[in-house]
Parts: structure tokens; sequence; C-alpha cells
């Protein structure tokens, strides 16, 4: 969970179906409040970096997440993000393949088909990326973007050819999800802040989301105990103000988003659960 506007450089009318599929990442969809470019040209002071370790019991390969999402009353498309079963080492160390797809479908496919594919390749101890690959065909625009991130010397390397420095343990748009789903929970408060770092479309960008409240959710798919995030926005561009954009999570282990609600330029974007599988925790769902 694609779940995203958040492209502030493309159209917004691109944009419209990747916010959707971004969503379902549930971080990415975040305006940042502040930007903080990448550093050109700067070499890293040690190639001997102590990677971060994370231990963590909220998700597992063999994941799966099923959304339907829907631009006001139409049925706009699906978002799907997995973790694939398949064993891969990367630098030594062993990674999860994460693949989501945001697609258009019915009605939405006639005037604005989304073929949207983005892959993560996760360090399965300090669940932070490896590489990153985005392939995206949203009407007529197509674009495919591929990072390699070092995470011993502190890069990421575009497929333009450029190195950019980071801090250690950066993120891409689709591991961050999975590293907000590593932080505990348990004892936020109120309008408590929650901060990582993510590289994206060549800026290194902080981005927050504010917890709010717990709450009970009824959707299509159940009843769900959850908890209840805003993003932390700058007011007036996508989003005017933070509640334009809420998001329900599973108050469990899992830490799954089951419904999100956007209001946008033109209209609302929600995204909501249809259904799930190879969990690592049993779920917050009422019978």
């Amino acid at each position: 969970m694609n779940l995203l506007a958040l492209h502030l450089f493309l159209t917004y009318k691109f944009k419209l179906m990747e916010l959707t599929f971004i969503l379902a990442g549930l971080l990415i969809t975040m305006q940042p409040a502040k930007s903080q470019p990448a550093h050109e040209g700067e070499e890293p002071k040690s190639t001997k970096t102590e990677l971060p370790s994370i231990q963590q019991s909220s998700f597992q390969k063999g994941e799966r997440l099923e959304y339907d999402v829907s631009y006001g009353w139409i049925d706009a498309g699906e978002a799907i993000i997995e973790i694939s079963n398949e064993k891969k080492t990367i630098a030594g160390r062993d990674v999860m393949h994460v693949i989501g797809k945001g697609n258009s479908r019915g009605t939405f496919n006639w005037f604005f088909k989304v073929r949207d594919t983005y892959e993560t390749y996760l360090d399965s101890d300090g669940i932070f990326p490896w590489i990153f690959v985005r392939d995206i065909e949203e009407g007529n625009f197509k674009m495919k973007q591929y990072y390699t991130f070092n995470q011993f010397k502190k890069t990421v390397k575009t497929d333009k050819g450029k190195e950019h420095q980071v801090p250690v343990g950066v993120q891409d748009m689709i591991s961050a999800f999975y590293y907000a789903r590593t932080f505990d929970y348990s004892n936020a408060q109120p309008n408590q802040v929650y901060e990582m770092s993510v590289f994206l479309d060549n800026e290194l960008w902080p981005l927050r989301i504010r917890y709010l409240r717990k709450e009970r959710i009824e959707i299509d798919n159940g009843t769900y105990d959850c908890m209840v995030f805003v993003p932390v926005v700058q007011e007036g561009r996508i989003f005017k103000k933070e509640e334009d954009m809420m998001v329900w999570v599973t108050d469990d282990e899992n830490k799954i988003p089951v419904l999100a609600k956007a209001k946008i330029l033109v209209g609302s974007v929600t995204m909501e659960l249809r259904d799930y599988s190879g969990l690592a925790n049993p779920v917050a769902k009422v019978d």
C-alpha cells in the first residue's frame, strides 16, 4: 500500500492514480513539510559504515495486501503489495523482494489507463533498501527509475549515473511503508509525530506522520480496531490541511492500513483493504 500525488515535479493529472497506489504505502503520500536536497559530489568519510539492525515481527515473506481504490463514486483501480517468498541476498545479506502494483480498471481504463509497478529489495535485518525499481505507465506518460543503494558508502546511484550522498538506512518510497511498521506505537500519545528520511526523485525528503487516536471502523472486509494517522503536510499543496488525508492502521503487531481517505484538489480518493494473506500475526479484526 498506489496509493499518491506526491511527486510535485510532474503534472497533477498523471499523479492521480499514483496517489492511490502509494496511499497503500501509508507514508509515501505525505507532502514533505521541508525538503532536504541531496548533497552532490561529497564523498563519505568512511566506507566501513555500521548498518542498523531492527528487531521486528510485523511482517514476513509471503505477506500480501490487496486494496480497492475509488475516485469519488467511481471504482478506479486496485493496489496490491506483497513480499515474495524467494530467497535472495545482496552484499551477502538476506533481502526481501517487495512488489507493488497499481492498476486502473473498469471505465477508468477508458480515459486514463494505469499500469504501475514498484519493487524494492529490502534488507531483512536492517529494514532498508538495496535496490528500488519504478516502472509506471499512466495515460500517455511513462517513466522508469532504477536506484542502487550502497548503504555501506551512504550513497544512492540512479539509472542516470548520478550519485547522491544519503544517511545510512535511508528509505525508498516502498521500503518506507515497511520501516514505518517497525515503529513502536504502543505508547503513542495524541499528536505524536514519527519521522524518517526517504530518497525520492533525486532528493532526500523528511517524511512525517502524526498519530491521532484509536478508533474502531467497519469496512466491507469487516470491522477492525485501528490507530488513526495523518501526514504532516505543508498547507496549500496537494493536501490543504493534515486532515485532508487520514489512514486507519490495525492496532496490532501487523500494523497494516485498512482504510485511507484523501481529499485532493479535484475530488477524493479512498483506498480500502480487500483481502490479506501471509500476515505474521493475528489481525485486530472484530468478530
